[in-house]
């Protein structure tokens, strides 16, 4: 090299920095070796100026408490915002990690004598959390307060990047998951719920086969079914459905709607309901031994969420005390009370869906579109099924602060303890404002409605909704089809491009620093060659990076867990009217996991990793929704659908019933039977003459509705057979799934002889151990 001049960096230099060319383009990025990762944690405060001085005191007092327990603090202020760089002290973690070894609730291995980074930055959390200033104040009350802006844990680089090739991307989507990589960047908490997510979408591929076949079954049916053809080809008049306006109309104007009936209302549909029932306790007794076989990897079995925090606690401060334990009747009264009237009101926005959908069903009926008018029923029900998506999205938002105000009046002993309150508080209101109409549809609808000359008004002017000759399930298939898409693709769009967004409009500052960074290396290449502390502007790109990446706080992955909770309710409870919703969840899953980690990895601050060695009380929850699954899909065949009737049709009252073996096929006129005639005769029918006239322009003295009544409008004996069987087969059902369920949950161990040996001999190698350290 010639005197005076400076050498150039070599190109593995340049590759090692970051400075690479892409497309023709520099990029610049830092080498994952130099990643400044001897930083725990960042916090973010604004510039103040005179006026606030208090809060720059506040600043400065929590600092200051910082370093009393030897923490070392760097400051490097960008324009209007401060950073300062949190490094706890190596004594730290040397005691948590003796404190562990100790503790009864440890499977204590070799490689745990090396503290990894994501247990750093769970240590430092706690501790940053657990420092107040002379005021009392904790640094949650300084964040509400704005003292500091942001707070985070920093992104590591080399990590970051293998995840983004391993994971993270949308090319990986049908290959498997790297929990164990997962679990060391992100800790246990968030690899089991992508465990807990990868295991139910990978089951839910013989459900989604099931269901794909059952649809068949019934798309088989269009041509061969005399209950299509008995409505297609029907004469038969109908009684208006709408007051004034409605005119009396023909059956066989429905063959569209009786065709759709039929893909969901079939025998498969039994036999698939009792699947789905069993198939969600085998889920979750597999996933139990799924579970089991990753937290006896990772050593953390034993482990116990009290212990943990006692550990923590102790590190934080020796001469801690611990929160006692405390009940309140008082406090627990006035949160059940709350609970149930945030029910009430959630159930009472059902009712006012059910008003809107009447009152539209009217507006539409008075329309001069002829296609409007004849499928009034049909598009208020669609249109309720809109309005019922808006006020879900609405409501979540009200449920999430009247959650959190309640978990406030029960002041729980521990954040852990608060988010299960919260988890179960939340996921009730959830349930409820997305279940509420659904069960309206399902066991109510058409049911309630009285019949001519006796009909149920709202307001005593508009007529409660019918159901369609064909059955009710439609409706039902109709909300669950419009909500279950409209919530899996919005919210996915939303989650995804919502942070996307946010770091394109912040890119500009980002690029600048990164320039500075690759200048200042650059100054000095034997500085970047031993792999010095880095410079100023290095660091703050970095800090600025992860700055402007959306916020993630404990609740981010309750959020997460939440949707695939509600989804799997979705898949289980009433999947007997609608078969694809296994087909819909699995095609979800798959995008999700991947859409899910890209948005964690890139475009989301790093989760503080958290321990644990379950998904918590959203297994009780699951187990919980397993019940209700069988107990509404019973209902769902039993009391919505027309299987009961059909039966009761074909064995008793049908043409082989009644004249042995015919040439007629055995659910001849079928339809006809369960329609009931009014006539304009009865002095109780208070339809108008101009609401008798056909589409064809001829008067009618009578019409049809879909019901078991005699002319005085009385119930028939048929009537009274159909509901004892209706009730018996809903008993039978669910105690013949239930038999399946216990017998299922019995013959599947809830964890593998492997994992349970495993423990065993770790466990006598560990006292083994002690006994040699004993003896010597």
């Amino acid at each position: 090299m010639l005197a005076g001049h400076r050498r150039q960096p070599s190109i593995e230099l340049l590759e090692l920095m970051g400075v690479v060319k892409e497309n023709g383009n520099e990029q610049t990025s830092l080498p994952p070796v130099l990643t400044p990762l001897s930083y725990d944690y960042i916090l973010v405060a604004k510039m103040v100026d005179n006026q606030e001085r208090q809060v720059f005191k506040k600043q400065i007092e929590y600092i200051d408490e910082l370093k009393k327990k030897n923490f070392k603090v760097t400051k490097i202020i960008d324009d209007d915002l401060v950073f300062y760089g949190i490094q706890a002290p190596k004594e730290t973690f040397e005691k948590y990690r003796y404190l562990l070894k100790v503790s009864d609730a440890c499977n204590w291995s070799s490689d745990q004598n090396i503290v990894p980074f994501s247990t750093r930055i769970r240590i430092v959390h706690f501790i940053l959390n657990h420092t107040p200033i002379r005021s009392g104040e904790s640094l949650r009350d300084l964040m509400k307060m704005k003292v500091f802006e942001a707070r985070f844990c920093l992104h590591e680089k080399r990590k970051q990047k293998e995840l983004k090739e391993s994971w993270a991307r949308w090319t990986a989507c049908l290959q498997g998951q790297p929990i164990n990589a997962v679990r060391d960047y992100f800790g246990e908490k968030v690899a089991l719920y992508y465990l807990w997510l990868g295991w139910y979408t990978y089951l839910l591929i013989p459900p989604a086969l099931i269901g794909i076949f059952v649809f068949l079954y019934g798309l088989s049916f269009f041509n061969t079914s005399p209950l299509i053809k008995e409505v297609c080809e029907s004469d038969t008049v109908m009684c208006p459905l709408c007051d004034n306006s409605c005119k009396v109309w023909n059956l066989s104007e429905t063959c569209t709607y009786a065709k759709v009936t039929l893909l969901f209302d079939n025998h498969g549909t039994v036999f698939f309901a009792m699947f789905m029932a069993i198939w969600a306790t085998l889920f979750l007794e597999f996933w139990k031994r799924h579970r089991a076989a990753y937290v006896c990897q990772w050593k953390v079995s034993d482990w116990s969420e009290e212990e943990e925090e006692l550990i923590l606690e102790i590190v934080n401060n020796g001469n801690c005390e611990p929160k006692a334990f405390k009940h309140s009747y008082l406090h627990s009264t006035v949160v059940l009370i709350c609970v149930t009237a945030m029910i009430l009101v959630i159930i009472g926005l059902t009712h006012a869906l059910v008003v809107f959908r009447v009152i539209m069903a009217g507006v539409f009926a008075q329309e001069s579109w002829e296609f409007l008018s004849n499928h009034s029923n049909i598009g208020a029900m669609m249109l309720g099924a809109v309005l019922h998506y808006v006020i879900i999205t609405v409501m979540t938002r009200v449920n999430k602060i009247v959650a959190m105000k309640l978990c406030g009046i029960e002041k729980t002993r521990s954040f852990a303890a608060t988010e299960k309150s919260f988890t179960v508080k939340m996921f009730t209101f959830q349930f409820f404002t997305y279940f509420s109409s659904l069960f309206y549809v399902a066991f109510f609808l058409g049911r309630i409605n009285g019949h001519p000359g006796e009909y149920v008004r709202i307001a005593g002017k508009w007529r409660l909704e019918e159901c369609h000759p064909s059955g009710c399930l439609t409706d039902l298939f109709i909300q669950m089809t419009i909500i279950m898409v409209l919530k899996q693709t919005v919210n996915n769009v939303f989650e995804f491009t919502g942070p996307w967004f946010r770091r394109f409009l912040k890119r500009k500052r980002t690029n600048k620093l990164q320039r500075k960074c690759a200048h200042c290396y650059l100054k000095d290449e034997s500085q970047a060659k031993d792999g010095a502390e880095l410079c100023e502007n290095c660091k703050l790109r970095d800090w600025h990076n992860n700055y402007e990446l959306k916020d993630v706080d404990s609740f981010s992955l309750f959020g997460e867990f939440l949707e695939m909770v509600i989804q799997f309710s979705f898949t289980t409870i009433f999947v007997a009217a609608f078969p694809l919703a296994p087909l819909l969840a699995l095609i979800n899953n798959v995008i999700e996991i991947r859409l899910d980690a890209i948005k964690m990895v890139t475009l989301e601050r790093r989760m503080v990793p958290k321990k644990t060695n379950d998904i918590g009380v959203w297994i009780d929850i699951l187990e919980a929704i397993g019940v209700l699954a069988v107990i509404a899909n019973g209902l769902v065949i039993g009391v919505s659908s027309d299987f009961i009737p059909r039966l009761v049709y074909l064995y008793l009252y049908g043409p082989c019933a009644t004249n042995g073996t015919t040439h007629t096929d055995c659910m001849a006129g079928y339809i006809n039977n369960t329609l009931s005639i009014a006539s304009m005769d009865n002095d109780r029918v208070t339809f108008l003459p101009n609401q008798m006239v056909t589409s064809d322009g001829l008067n009618v003295t009578s019409c049809s509705y879909k019901d078991y009544r005699n002319s005085d409008y009385s119930f028939t004996p048929q009537f009274w057979l159909i509901l004892a069987m209706r009730f018996a087969f809903v008993i039978l059902f669910e105690h013949v799934v239930v038999i399946f369920k216990f017998i299922a949950a019995w013959f599947v161990p809830g964890t593998p002889m492997q994992v349970k040996n495993d423990k065993l001999f770790d466990k006598l190698n560990r006292l083994k151990e002690e006994l040699r350290s004993f003896e010597a």
